[in-house]
């Protein structure tokens, strides 16, 4: 009976922390902070892994986080555990919608509605998905269907208004606007959308009291006051719209858009150097965008810059052979550098395009851009998305892998006790022992900088030094020593010390790891100072080094050589394989550092740092979709930089 007692109990006990764990992921959910619900769920389903509604509240959070591929993946897992979820296949459906894999969407609507017909929701998300998918006949439906419902939601009116508008009937979608204003007087994005109708029917009187009313019903709506500032280009009130330009990047500082609109309006003002400043910007953020190049060697030629003009129009033709204009241009260019050559180059070239260009003006197919007659000083629309390989794909999404950076390499490294992360449960009692052999409190196995101050490392160099020349030279004075040279840079001493301490301990396989680790922070340093092409930062750890423009690589061999060591004296160390994919990476051998990777999770599955970096190296080697899975899952493990990469990988939202 007491061992009954027992069991009762027990059962009890796990009820209730499975009740407490689910409410705890609930209340981070209602307060957003979806990283800490991340965590919570993430204990709750260790705990009950048939719980289906943990795995679809932390796809709820991941999809807030951006991570569409992991919400997707959780919001199957539930619907896998309970195929009569409806939520889960509703909200899998908006996931799969924004991944832009409608038909699987649409399927997932079917189900929800078939499930619970009488549920508005899937009907109104379901529309909002064929509008995207341009059925927009079958869109109108969807938003009939949820209005017959529920009529009190104005963003319905707004897309069935879109949906008419792409039908090609005004009158209905004036209609639908003015609905959704009626419902929601204080919802700017009604008015926007009227404003917008009104703006593109060229009655900018109506329009503008349109946007007006958008920015004082929220001051922080972007889309009102970029709108607004095209009215007042149009008007021709261009210091009205600069200002309104000017509060667009106020509340949105990376707005590539709004830099390139400010910087085509301050030329026509004749502010050629805030011109600059603006194109340079956009330059930074939309480096493959031709436009950005041809309209700033404009600028350049005002402030009588020509060669950099030369330049620009340069790089337009290189992004852009067929471009007509920029051989135009850059033609008169080189007359005035005296290039009579390139000069009649250029003029031949352009000819040759402008007779191409016009022997097709039947073929839909043929870029408008060869027309030396199209103008390029036209603002554009908020829609347009100024990214893109191509000269003829300036509205394509970039997916930001220009910020995309390897997590650093591993090391034993200084830091203050308090401030280490205790991300998960992973020990090894070697390396344990090993920390304790060192006798250290502040040594630890870190990716991270070390959060010692300068001073603090000099002093602690050179009580080392003291000691080495006053006492026995140990393996671990030694290494000790090595670390702090390694840490205030002095490279070439930090490797001559760990030599020293492998000689008396060979068989130490952390030793090679940081004589590794030393000896590709050296590599990096130096290439840092020696070459022009990196002239912003010095970063301590080659990793950093991944997605720059050249295409130069570098010889870790001595580096790598070290980690197969390491990796022959202690198979079971994760770390050394993850530090052995970084430099395989910085070297461009992609497949073989996804397979270090691959062997260092293999040893520890719950190493985020891992996860992240197989991730961006799968995106590098185009297979997005699993690069995207294994961000999330270092995102769920807590590297909260994945999120960041994710938001730009993530499709954007109409």
């Amino acid at each position: 009976m007491l061992g009954a007692a027992l069991l009762c109990g027990s059962r009890v006990r796990a009820q209730y922390n499975r009740e407490y764990f689910f409410w705890m992921g609930q209340r981070c959910m209602m307060d957003n902070n979806y990283q800490e619900a991340i965590r919570t769920l993430n204990t709750l389903l260790r705990f009950d892994e048939e719980a289906y509604e943990g795995y679809f509240l932390r796809g709820i959070a991941k999809y807030n986080l951006d991570d569409l591929i992991g919400a997707e993946a959780d919001f199957s897992t539930a619907i896998g555990k309970n195929p009569v979820y409806t939520q889960a296949y509703t909200y899998r459906a908006v996931t799969r919608s924004r991944l832009g894999n409608y038909d699987d969407a649409l399927q997932d609507f079917r189900e929800a509605i078939d499930l619970r017909p009488d549920l508005p929701g899937p009907y109104y998300s379901r529309g909002v998905t064929r509008l995207l998918n341009q059925q927009f006949k079958e869109a109108v439906e969807d938003f009939d269907q949820f209005i017959r419902q529920d009529n009190k939601v104005a963003d319905a009116y707004i897309c069935r208004g879109l949906s008419h508008l792409h039908l090609k009937d005004t009158v209905r979608a004036y209609a639908d606007f003015d609905t959704a204003i009626r419902t929601n007087r204080e919802n700017p994005n009604g008015y926007n959308r009227r404003g917008a109708l009104y703006m593109q029917q060229e009655r900018y009187a109506e329009a503008e009291k349109d946007f007006d009313k958008a920015v004082t019903c929220d001051s922080t709506f972007v889309l009102s006051f970029f709108n607004r500032a095209l009215v007042y280009s149009s008007t021709n009130r261009p210091t009205q719209a600069l200002a309104d330009f000017d509060r667009v990047i106020a509340l949105d500082t990376l707005n590539s858009l709004a830099y390139f609109n400010r910087a085509m309006l301050r030329t026509q003002v004749g502010d050629y150097n805030r011109a600059l400043d603006d194109y340079d910007r956009v330059a930074l953020y939309s480096p493959g965008n031709v436009l950005v190049y041809y309209n700033r060697a404009g600028v350049h030629t005002q402030l009588g810059n020509i060669e950099k003009a030369v330049e620009d129009y340069t790089s337009a033709i290189e992004l852009y052979p067929d471009f007509a204009n920029a051989y135009i241009y850059r033609g008169r260019l080189r007359e005035l550098l005296r290039d009579s050559r390139g000069a009649r180059q250029d003029r031949d070239t352009a000819q040759k395009k402008i007779a191409a260009y016009r022997s097709r003006l039947n073929d839909s197919t043929w870029s408008i851009y060869a027309d030396t007659t199209q103008r390029f000083d036209r603002l554009l629309s908020f829609e347009t998305k100024l990214s893109g390989n191509s000269f003829e794909n300036i509205t394509g999404h970039n997916g930001g892998r220009e910020d995309m950076r390897l997590l650093p390499l591993f090391k034993f490294t200084l830091m203050q006790p308090d401030t280490l992360p205790a991300r998960n449960a992973y020990h090894l009692q070697r390396v344990e022992d090993f920390k304790q052999r060192a006798g250290n409190p502040c040594l630890t196995l870190s990716c991270r900088e070390s959060d010692l101050t300068p001073d603090t490392l000099l002093l602690l160099d050179k009580e080392l030094a003291q000691r080495l020349r006053t006492g026995t030279a140990t393996w671990e004075v030694l290494f000790e020593r090595g670390v702090t040279q390694s840490l205030i840079k002095q490279y070439t001493n930090s490797v001559n010390t760990y030599t020293l301490a492998i000689e008396q301990n060979p068989g130490n396989p952390f030793l090679y790891l940081n004589r590794s680790t030393t000896r590709a922070e050296m590599i990096d340093f130096i290439s840092s100072i020696d070459n022009s092409y990196q002239q912003i930062t010095i970063d301590s750890d080659p990793a950093n080094r991944l997605n720059n423009n050249s295409k130069r690589t570098y010889n870790y061999d001595e580096a790598v050589a070290d980690l197969n060591k390491a990796a022959k004296l202690f198979p079971d160390f994760a770390h050394t394989y993850y530090n052995r994919a970084n430099l395989k990476a910085l070297s461009g051998n992609l497949p073989e550092a996804f397979e270090d990777y691959t062997r260092a999770i293999e040893r520890n599955p719950w190493f985020a740092e891992a996860y992240y970096n197989r991730g961006i190296i799968q995106i590098f080697m185009k297979d997005t979709r699993k690069g995207c899975l294994d961000l999330s899952k270092a995102g769920e493990l807590g590297i909260t930089e994945a999120y960041e990469v994710l938001k730009r990988c993530a499709p954007i939202d109409n």
